[in-house]
């Protein structure tokens, strides 16, 4: 029996059909996570940031997302980041450095949202604290966040104290 060749660009077509088929089930068992961008996520000040990313944070481990400056760890994710975010001004919310970086907490219930302080553009991480330590998040997470420049630091309550009266 013969069979009739396929043109060149038809068996080619055929192929990248069947490689995309191959490809879009290898992806299906983790599929790409939807973050929304902040509103200065195309900061070029976000980039070096996000390629020093770690591959993991705790056991959970990176995942694709869909918006530029944006990264999740965990399926189902236990941590999102967004680069780009509103740089926190003066706020009376709690305020811890690890490993040199400084992060202003607000406690939600279930999610907590860790803002980086003093560096712009801000860094925003959404994380469930029952899922997930948010010292191990901070600590893993540290030395890329410290890729944005530090131009403010906290100032804690004890340092508030010793300030000049004003006239």
């Amino acid at each position: 029996m013969h069979h009739p060749q396929l043109p060149l660009s038809a068996r080619a077509a055929r192929m990248a059909m069947v490689g995309g088929i191959a490809a879009l089930s290898l992806t299906a068992c983790s599929p790409t996570v939807d973050v929304t961008a902040a509103k200065d996520a195309a900061n070029p000040a976000c980039a070096p940031m996000m390629v020093a990313l770690p591959d993991a944070i705790g056991d959970s481990r990176l995942r694709k997302t869909n918006s530029q400056a944006t990264a999740a760890w965990g399926d189902p994710s236990v941590v999102i980041l967004r680069c780009g975010v509103n740089v926190p001004g003066p706020t009376t919310d709690r305020c811890v450095t690890v490993n040199g970086v400084d992060w202003v907490i607000k406690e939600g219930d279930p999610v907590w949202t860790l803002t980086t302080y003093g560096r712009e553009p801000a860094t925003e991480i959404l994380m469930d604290p029952d899922k997930i330590s948010s010292a191990t998040v901070l600590a893993d997470l540290a030395a890329a966040a410290a890729k944005v420049p530090s131009s403010r630091n906290c100032v804690g309550q004890e340092d508030l104290q010793n300030l000049p009266q004003s006239q």
